[in-house]
């Protein structure tokens, strides 16, 4: 087996790079000459780079030589209009697609790493489950769908796609935010703190990832990947506040004030052209009442599931923040 693995520099690409290597399963990784490589410094020697992009089919070609199985991480979770969105996950997903075809039976199974944002919101009542119809609410959402649909559609060779929930774990830097307003002594929260949320610990994810390039009852599957446990945004505010060990005073953004953070954000992205996650797009996706997934299917067909809680999960993201330098003490 070799892996080829796009995204890799990234926060969660750089975990499932740790799982394979861990595995002693050999890997190559695809990365721009400009790619950021702090979070995978630590390994380099250990695996093949190839520079290129999933927008460049030739540095595809040259990348998939010899590889075996593909996991597609690369994607933008932010951008600065519907276009940017689309012409990465969706456009980027079909150059992999494509280049995986031209190697006909060479390629034994694409792992694609999607979103709980392709499938919608959902709460605790009506969690969402592979079988009910899409209904992303952003163009992110809505992109990350038509990546799901060029695989689904298009790849010739076995295939499994992972939707996971919000991402946290040591090296996540949108989290980060949250420890930073709590360190300043205040709980941000937004909706009176009520939206559901499901969780995955970053680590439990890679985990599944690797297991699902090779498991049986993976092929041709959709899965949603996250902890059993459902926490609202107040209960996770309160819960970073307390592993903290800072005192802090609720911050409640009423939907009418994240609304007006989500435009002008979305204003200053386009005068100063560099995307930011908060933009006017973001807040279909803050303003939900929820974000829920049943992960039963994941336990029955693959016998796995993510077991670190919230808390000990926390922990772990908080040590690595402060032995890091990412926060200070």
């Amino acid at each position: 087996m070799k892996v080829l693995l796009t995204g890799a520099s990234g926060f969660v690409g750089s975990h499932v790079l740790d799982r394979l290597l861990d595995r002693n399963i050999p890997v190559a990784v695809l990365l721009r000459k400009s790619s950021r490589r702090d979070l995978i410094n630590a390994r380099l020697g250990s695996f093949e780079i190839c520079i290129g992009g999933i927008d460049e089919a030739t540095s595809l070609d040259s990348a998939l030589d010899g590889v075996t199985h593909i996991i597609h991480c690369a994607g933008a979770t932010k951008a600065l209009d519907r276009n940017e969105f689309f012409g990465v996950n969706q456009g980027g997903t079909r150059h992999v697609v494509e280049a995986m075809n031209r190697r006909g039976g060479q390629i034994q199974r694409l792992v694609h790493i999607s979103s709980l944002a392709a499938a919608g919101p959902a709460t605790v009542d009506h969690p969402r489950t592979e079988r009910d119809a899409p209904a992303p609410v952003s163009d992110y959402g809505r992109s990350k769908l038509a990546a799901e649909q060029v695989v689904r559609e298009r790849c010739g060779g076995d295939w499994t796609i992972i939707r996971p929930p919000a991402v946290y774990g040591p090296r996540d830097g949108e989290f980060l935010r949250l420890f930073k307003a709590v360190r300043s002594h205040v709980r941000p929260y937004f909706g009176g703190g009520r939206q559901q949320l499901s969780l995955v610990y970053v680590e439990d994810l890679a985990d599944i990832i690797v297991t699902a390039l090779t498991h049986p009852q993976a092929r041709r599957e959709t899965f949603f990947v996250g902890a059993p446990e459902m926490v609202t945004a107040g209960e996770l505010a309160t819960a970073v506040a307390s592993i903290s060990q800072n005192w802090s005073v609720p911050l409640p953004l009423p939907n009418a004030v994240l609304w007006l953070a989500c435009q002008w954000s979305g204003l200053v992205s386009r005068i100063t052209q560099r995307a930011d996650v908060l933009n006017a797009q973001k807040y279909a996706e803050l303003s939900a009442a929820g974000w829920v997934c049943d992960v039963r299917k994941l336990s029955d067909q693959l016998g796995q599931g993510c077991p670190t809680g919230l808390q000990a999960g926390l922990e772990k993201t908080l040590a690595w923040y402060r032995h890091h330098g990412w926060l200070r003490i």
